[in-house]
């Protein structure tokens, strides 16, 4: 077997860490997690499109909280750029919110990609 890996779970691990240490490791880091999820589920972010023509607030959990369209750009007319607005709004709050949540996760896992984690 080679050096550094002993049988069972008594057994050393690469680097010197141990099964003990890696589970601490992991209930804090699982604990980070939570903690940061639970404060980013309050987190609210406000976007703009169209010069403020159409404001959008969503939270961290990438719900629209609040949508203001200004009177100014209802064109019975021009349905089509409204609805333009609306969409290039909503797509940016959640690109937004989004790398607001990838950047504050990161911080805890250090880069490490845990697919299905958040």
């Amino acid at each position: 077997m080679p050096k550094g890996f002993g049988g069972g779970f008594g057994g050393g691990m690469p680097g010197g860490m141990n099964m003990n240490q890696l589970m601490k490791q992991a209930q804090k880091m699982q604990k980070q997690m939570a903690d940061a999820q639970e404060a980013l589920a309050e987190k609210k972010l406000d976007v703009s499109a169209g010069g403020g023509a159409v404001k959008i607030t969503i939270n961290g959990e990438k719900q629209i909280l609040d949508l203001v369209i200004s009177p100014d750009v209802v064109d019975p007319d021009d349905v089509e750029m409204l609805q333009d607005l609306v969409m290039s709004a909503v797509n940016e709050a959640i690109r937004q919110m989004d790398e607001s949540i990838n950047s504050q996760m990161s911080k805890i896992t250090g880069g490490m990609n845990l697919p299905g984690m958040f």
